[in-house]
């Protein structure tokens, strides 16, 4: 797991107890950070899914092309690879 994910969720929560606590307490100021503390979280986690993604694809692609007979052409769908 990629520590954006971590970081972000931890500004998701933090970020909503905020928002929470600025509507029990009637404090605007409070109810926007944390909202904006929320967002904030929800991109990070987002990056870090979106890095995640790109890692596990290329060491799928690596297990792959490990696994082939150099010379080999493998169709698939719509791709050709050597």
């Amino acid at each position: 797991m990629d520590k954006n994910r971590v970081k972000g969720t931890i500004d998701e929560v933090v970020g909503s107890a905020k928002r929470h606590m600025g509507n029990l307490t009637g404090n605007t100021r409070t109810q926007a950070e944390g909202a904006v503390q929320q967002i904030k979280g929800k991109v990070e986690n987002a990056w870090g899914k979106a890095k995640d993604a790109v890692r596990d694809a290329n060491q799928e692609a690596a297990r792959e092309e490990a696994g082939r007979e150099p010379g080999v052409i493998v169709i698939t769908g719509d791709r050709t690879s050597l």
